[in-house]
């Protein structure tokens, strides 16, 4: 009885001792490991303990505060606080039994002995794991300009030591320059804005318009007007050279189509990179990100990854990835049914916008249908009778079902004769019970 007992445990007798040797596995409740505490990890970790009340949950994170990076802007601006962003209570971690680890940095994770080492307060640390859930973000992609990494008083807005650091430079500045026309250069752009002193924003790109990747021409020239309103300097299609220093270090001005605009503060917003370092001789697979199946897994057996570090862009598809991963390692099969991108929401200078999938057509075959009328400008791109792409800017109301045609790939016929006239109705129905159901 005793031996049948030891093997449904696991347990194996020593060869040259009389002592057991117990399975890890099998010794109190597993420890699942968080890297990350952003959107992704975060709702990880309100998965991982509705689903388990007594697994050991641990976090480790850079980050001291968990905060919304959509609205770092409103740090620089000083309409909130650090506290102000947090996006869940203070006492999070607490409440869902959770260890946290913070400002500490991941170097390594060894897959084969399942450990995780990391930095903190000067010290290498390991942590043990049953399963790992990589969701260690993001970094900011600084551009190979000659000094842009050496010089002072040069900050991407990535983090919120960025726009803290931002913020209490902009205060002692006359002229600021931002590189990147997108919608993190154009949040801290709005930010800027809101700072007295400031007597010259300028914000420079390559691309012939702000917002290039989210915007056509006309909705994001509504945008520009009211920037250059505001006395915004906008440098588009331009060639952007090296960054000037001072003798002390100090950005002091950046070539700009080969003459020098002046600046005291220097923001770079080019983009971001997956933070994939820490997987390094792993085994792990990375390309863009870290490569994830429908169900979060990586090829690593326990080792699964969610949000920016899978190459993720925004924050809705970063939280399912979260979910989904941590009901996978708490052993309910879940899947990730949607990775649809392609929205942004935008509400800049007190104009709301949306824009859905590929709003410039790819080439002569698309139909392009356009409306105006007051201050709601909308745009529609159709291939096939199917929704390719769509901007509505103004009054967004009914952008519900737009986003799931261009979604879901629905055609409907003659799409392009009645786009702006489609509401919900069209895609609603009653059931026998009387709830209401989707039906694209």
């Amino acid at each position: 009885m005793i031996d049948k007992l030891k093997n449904i445990l696991g347990i194996n007798k020593k060869d040259d001792t009389n002592e057991i040797e117990v399975p890890a596995s099998k010794i109190g409740p597993k420890t699942y490991v968080i890297i990350g505490a952003s959107a992704a990890g975060v709702d990880a970790v309100k998965t991982l303990r509705k689903l388990d009340k007594s697994v050991n949950i641990i976090v480790i994170s850079k980050d001291e505060n968990i905060y919304s990076r959509c609205m770092l802007h409103h740090v620089i601006s000083e309409h909130r606080t650090v506290e102000g962003i947090n996006f869940v209570d203070a006492d999070f971690m607490e409440k869902n039994n959770a260890t946290w680890i913070k400002k500490a940095t991941v170097t390594s994770i060894d897959t084969e002995n399942k450990a995780v080492k990391y930095e903190k307060d000067g010290k290498t640390e390991e942590q043990k794991y049953d399963k790992l859930l990589i969701a260690s973000g993001a970094n900011a992609a600084i551009p190979p300009i000659k000094n842009i990494r050496e010089g002072k008083n040069i900050y991407p807005l990535r983090n919120i030591e960025d726009a803290i650091a931002i913020r209490e430079k902009a205060k002692h500045c006359k002229k600021v320059a931002i590189i990147g026309g997108g919608l993190v250069g154009i949040d801290a752009l709005s930010g800027l804005l809101e700072i007295d002193g400031i007597e010259e924003i300028s914000i420079m790109m390559m691309e012939n318009r702000i917002l290039d990747k989210q915007l056509d021409e006309k909705a994001a020239s509504v945008y520009a007007d009211k920037f250059k309103a505001k006395g915004v300097n906008i440098i588009t299609s331009c060639n952007i050279g090296e960054v000037f220093l001072d003798e002390e270090g100090n950005v002091s001005g950046v070539n700009v189509n080969g003459e020098k605009l002046d600046c005291e503060l220097l923001i770079v917003s080019t983009g971001v990179k997956p933070n994939i370092a820490l997987i390094e001789g792993s085994g792990i697979e990375a390309g863009r990100g870290i490569i994830i199946n429908d169900k979060c897994e990586t090829n690593v057996k326990d080792v699964y990854a969610a949000g920016d570090v899978t190459g993720t862009g925004i924050w809705p598809l970063a939280t399912k990835q979260g979910v989904v991963a941590a009901s996978n390692m708490a052993g309910v099969e879940k899947f990730l049914t949607d990775r649809f991108e392609f929205k942004n929401t935008m509400n800049f200078m007190g104009i709301p916008t949306v824009s859905l999938g590929f709003t410039t057509p790819a080439d002569d075959s698309y139909d392009v249908v356009t409306y105006e009328y007051g201050d709601t400008y909308k745009k529609a791109v159709i291939k096939d009778d199917v929704l390719t792409g769509f901007i509505v800017q103004g009054d967004i109301s009914y952008a519900g079902p737009y986003a799931q045609l261009v979604k879901n790939k629905v055609k409907v016929e003659n799409l392009a004769e009645k786009v702006f006239d489609l509401g919900y109705s069209d895609f609603f129905s009653i059931k026998e019970d009387g709830q209401f159901e989707w039906n694209v």
